[in-house]
């Protein structure tokens, strides 16, 4: 039996490595932080390595959803009020972004196994008003793009893909970033990719990748988004062109731009990426195994879920079946040092049933997650000691449930 918590065991990690440093100090040196060299290295590395054209880096996951969605409603018309499918189970920012574009979220509930949008529901809540399919890729593991893109195609609809929590996998046999109209990351701190805060857009489109470029810099001329554009202009007609669309702005946009210290961290990180998830599915894979005698009171995931997934967090649900509360096992880990959040509950967050009303219970399967599910971290920085101590402490709970 365990009598205390022996150190934290974290849903996340962060690593700044010795290229990562380099990058740093040189920028430092040069004197500049505004959008240069490593910020276009990243983007291009990033975008190649998820099968895109273009890659926007951003201030966050979130900010690129918002200018995503943006982008979308304002290139095709879209008014205020048409509809977004999102589904049930996700991070809130997936409907915020929705919520702030002035658009509506119609919810569809998930698949009981992967906590994805169910596909087999999105068809029946589509009416003339959609708009917009917003698959998410939900812990690491791909949504069911075949089927959604099939169903997008043949109702007219874009696919906004928030894979914030994904990458470095493919969805139906394509990178991730070649499934989807627009596809967003995120690169915080305790994602699969870090640079302490950030995301990318990335997509095949350079239409949308031209009014993302201006709406993430206060949706300024697309003429001149870098102080470089300027260098070696020849002319002075030219040259005061340039200078008269400086500070010409032709949307309403946002100041959601990153700074060359970031792109050095994500660099040698994207660098590492293979080997992390690799990792990460080795520990996953290794939990579940060791958990298995606990599993008629707990689901967790399969070994086909690991094979297909980055592994970014270990969802767990209490079975529908169980007695077991919560709130018990929960408080047991979190006292045992190990660190649990909930599992992405949307439905009956404060703020969306002061906007939507008491609808959770109009999806079963978001409701049994919301209220049961909670996730702990399998992430590449967890030793061996750190996995068995997290298998004890499991099974210590059920011995003391047991006994008591």
């Amino acid at each position: 039996m365990l009598k205390k918590a022996r150190r934290k065991i974290t849903v996340g990690g962060l690593s700044v490595g010795p290229l990562a440093k380099r990058l740093i100090n040189n920028t430092l040196n040069k004197n500049r932080l505004t959008y240069g060299d490593l910020t276009i290295r990243f983007e291009k590395e990033f975008a190649k390595v998820h099968g895109a054209r273009f890659a926007l880096f951003t201030v966050s996951g979130t900010s690129a959803l918002q200018v995503a969605l943006h982008t979308l409603k304002s290139i095709h018309g879209w008014q205020d009020g048409d509809e977004v499918i999102v589904p049930a189970v996700t991070f809130v920012a997936t409907a915020n972004v929705v919520i702030q574009n002035n658009l509506k979220p119609v919810f569809i509930d998930v698949d009981s196994r992967t906590f994805n949008i169910d596909t087999s529901k999105i068809e029946s809540a589509i009416t003339p008003k959609t708009r917009c399919i917003m698959p998410v890729h939900l812990l690491g593991l791909p949504a069911n793009m075949t089927k959604i893109m099939t169903i997008a195609k043949k109702h007219r609809l874009k696919t906004l893909v928030d894979s914030c929590e994904t990458m470095f996998v493919t969805a139906n046999g394509k990178p991730l970033g070649a499934a989807g109209d627009i596809v967003c990351f995120s690169t915080y701190s305790s994602h699969l990719l870090t640079t302490g805060v950030g995301g990318f857009m990335v997509t095949q489109n350079p239409v949308y990748a031209t009014k993302m470029r201006s709406l993430m810099n206060h949706g300024r001329d697309s003429v001149y988004y870098n102080i470089d554009q300027d260098d070696n202009i020849s002319g002075n007609q030219k040259l005061f062109s340039m200078i008269d669309r400086r500070f010409s702005f032709v949307d309403i946009g946002y100041s959601y731009r990153l700074t060359e210290l970031e792109a050095a961290i994500g660099i040698e990180d994207l660098k590492n990426l293979p080997k992390s998830i690799a990792t990460r599915k080795k520990v996953a894979q290794y939990l579940i195994e060791n958990l298995t005698s606990i599993s008629q009171d707990l689901q967790f995931p399969n070994i086909e879920w690991v094979g297909k997934s980055a592994c970014m967090m270990l969802p767990i649900v209490i079975r529908k079946t169980s007695k077991l509360k919560r709130h018990d096992i929960i408080l047991y880990l979190e006292k045992n040092g190990i660190e649990t959040r909930y599992l992405m509950p949307l439905l009956n967050q404060p703020a969306y049933v002061k906007m939507f009303g008491n609808i959770e219970n109009n999806y079963s399967v978001a409701h049994w997650v919301n209220n049961q599910g909670f996730y702990i971290g399998c992430h590449q920085y967890l030793n061996k000691e750190d996995l068995k101590y997290i298998i004890q402490v499991f099974k210590d709970f059920f011995i003391e449930l047991n006994s008591a």
